[in-house]
């Protein structure tokens, strides 16, 4: 049954006229409210996913749960439709369990706090935080078993619980949770955080509603939502046809030996409405690779990359999901069954990103932005220290972000934009290793007139005893390149042992144990291009080798650029080469993604010193 709200007054908010000066102030305040909210939890915070790099994600939202101004969408609606009890004030919502919200949240790690916000006994907003948790138990340090059959494996599921009742915290329950996690503490003061955050964004919710009135502030919602819904519908109108189109692309594996994971995806227009039909995508994996997929969190996803390639300057909110409607086939990838194991969900999520962008850009190639680093690869290290006190480290690993109509992809960044590196003095002062190597891996980026983005290459020498868990994609299939641009170089790890033996791990693998001396290169993939290669200013080519992000080997195999003995560009023998290029290359196709599935298999071994994949079993 869904959620009981339990207002004193029952007097319904006067419909008022918002006037423009208005409406942008009270705009402008949520942003900032929201960007409080960030800031908050990036102080009180103690675990490094969150502290440190930012894995966490607030928003503000009205009171039917519609987010107005935040970043994944909002997860109130799936949350107030499953929970079967009454919403008061002084009431705070804590939950954890995807399958007690319809996938609003996506794994049991992602700790939700939802606070409602309550004026003159009116419910007038929401303010929500997750954050992901270093460890909430489960088979593994991390919680994130690669191997992990069902969600049971993977710690804690809290479902739609009462952190705070009528104002009184329940102690009880949260000594309960923490009892189950290998970082009580962390988990403590995140849980703080994140609730600390909800109470910002609600001081300042009853602030603008103190200063404009109560009616006012949630008109004000109302519109923004409607002025986004205006805009999204004009867009949609404009950018999405009626013709059927679909695009395909896949994940490596689900770290059992099986894959690749075909993801495919129909997108056409109806009216003034788009859908989203996943027929035809893999069924979901016997391991924890599987993502329970919200159908709002992919509307927002879809509207992000609407706004920001067509018109950034809108405010994204939830203001025109019931223009976007979205198919996803029970038992599949995107919709396991449960208690299907979800913990790994990040390359699936990270991907749709790609599948967005392949499906929006066809028919606007100009706006298409290559494959790029649509994955969060995560190293988990942990062990006793040399203290008998236990250790954990969980850090999120930078790729190349793909090459773009307005320019090449950054070296060695993020997907989500707001993440932030951890800092090479933070690990060496609180876990036992030493940052040998923090650097971008040269021609990774894919060639193009807009280079891809580069990988990194991070070296991990351990100066104590532990073990590593890694978690990572894109080994086995190429991120692929756009309108000529060629594909980027795919993820590698290498363990070298202090005895000098060397050895080629899986991209999703747990339990591996390292001593002192031994040393992780964690290698990620780059950025396709986009682009002719052989547009771009050999100058700029010539540039990129000085600054090391190309090698001279690369700028003539992939821009047919020739350097000189001094670093400078020759003009004849690089015209010589691209000529010829140019004859052997034949007609440029919209999209490059490297040798076919066949074929990867056939090499793949040779060229990553890995068996291939086994094709998937139905789980």
């Amino acid at each position: 049954m869904p959620a009981t709200i339990v207002q004193t007054n029952d007097t319904p908010f006067a419909p008022v006229t918002v006037d423009p000066v208005t409406l942008d102030i009270i705009e402008n305040a949520l942003k900032n409210a929201r960007t409080e909210m960030d800031a908050t939890v990036m102080r009180t915070a103690m675990s490094p996913g969150i502290r440190e790099q930012g894995d966490a994600f607030p928003l503000i939202a009205d009171a039917q749960g519609r987010m107005v101004v935040g970043q994944f969408g909002s997860f109130i609606q799936g949350f107030l439709d499953n929970f079967d009890g009454t919403i008061e004030d002084g009431d705070v919502i804590w939950l954890s369990d995807p399958y007690s919200c319809e996938g609003a949240i996506s794994h049991n790690n992602d700790w939700l706090v939802l606070v409602p916000v309550f004026r003159h006994g009116r419910l007038v907003a929401w303010a929500s935080h997750f954050g992901h948790q270093t460890d909430v138990g489960g088979r593994v340090p991390g919680s994130l078993p690669t191997d992990g059959r069902t969600i049971f494996e993977e710690g804690v599921r809290i479902p739609p619980v009462k952190l705070y009742r009528r104002g009184e915290m329940q102690r009880d329950l949260v000594d309960l949770v923490l009892h189950q996690v290998r970082m009580p503490e962390w988990c403590r003061s995140d849980l703080n955080a994140l609730l600390a955050s909800c109470r910002t964004a609600e001081r300042r919710i009853h602030e603008m509603c103190e200063r404009f009135g109560d009616d006012v502030y949630v008109a004000a919602g109302a519109a923004l939502l409607a002025r986004n819904r205006r805009a999204m519908k004009a867009l949609i109108r404009t950018t999405v046809s009626e013709e059927r189109l679909t695009f395909t692309d896949y994940l490596c594996d689900d770290g059992l030996g099986y894959g690749p994971y075909k993801i495919h995806c129909a997108m056409w227009r109806e009216g003034d409405r788009v859908i989203l039909d996943f027929e035809g995508t893999s069924p979901q994996s016997a391991s924890s690779i599987n993502f329970y997929l919200n159908e709002n969190m992919l509307k927002m996803f879809f509207g992000i990359y609407m706004i920001m390639v067509f018109d950034p300057q809108i405010l994204f909110n939830d203001g025109f999901y019931d223009l976007v409607e979205v198919r996803i086939p029970e038992g599949s990838l995107f919709k396991p069954a449960f208690p299907a194991a979800l913990s790994c969900r990040t390359h699936a999520l990270g991907r749709l990103f790609d599948i967005l962008g392949g499906l929006l850009g066809q028919r606007q190639p100009e706006f298409l932005n290559a494959a790029g680093f649509s994955s969060s690869p995560h190293l988990m290290f942990s062990g006793y220290g040399a203290d008998g006190r236990w250790f954990q480290l969980f850090q999120i690993g930078f790729g190349g972000i793909p090459g773009r109509p307005l320019g090449d992809g950054p070296d060695g960044h993020s997907l989500w934009p707001g993440f932030t590196n951890v800092p090479n003095e933070f690990l060496e002062r609180y876990y036992p290793l030493r940052i040998e190597r923090y650097e971008t891996v040269a021609d990774s980026g894919g060639p193009g007139l807009h280079r891809g983005g580069n990988g990194i290459h991070m070296t991990y020498r351990f100066t104590g005893a532990g073990t590593i868990a890694i978690h990572d994609d894109r080994w086995f299939t190429h991120p692929w390149g756009v309108n000529g641009g060629k594909p980027g170089a795919r993820a590698r790890k290498i363990l070298e042992r202090a005895d000098g033996s060397r050895a080629v791990l899986a991209n999703k693998a747990d339990d591996i144990r390292v001593g002192p001396g031994d040393a992780l290169h964690f290698i990620t993939w780059g950025g396709g291009g986009w682009g002719d290669p052989l547009a771009r200013d050999p100058d700029l080519v010539a540039l990129d080798v000085r600054r090391g992000l190309v090698t001279r080997a690369g700028a003539e195999a992939g821009y047919g650029v020739v350097l000189g003995a001094d670093g400078a560009v020759d003009p004849a023998a690089t015209q010589a080469r691209r000529d010829a290029m140019r004859a052997e290359r034949g007609e440029i196709p919209v999209f490059d993604f490297g040798p076919d599935i066949d074929t990867l298999r056939a090499a793949c071994e040779r060229e990553t010193g890995l068996p291939a994949p086994r094709p998937p079993e139905a789980a």
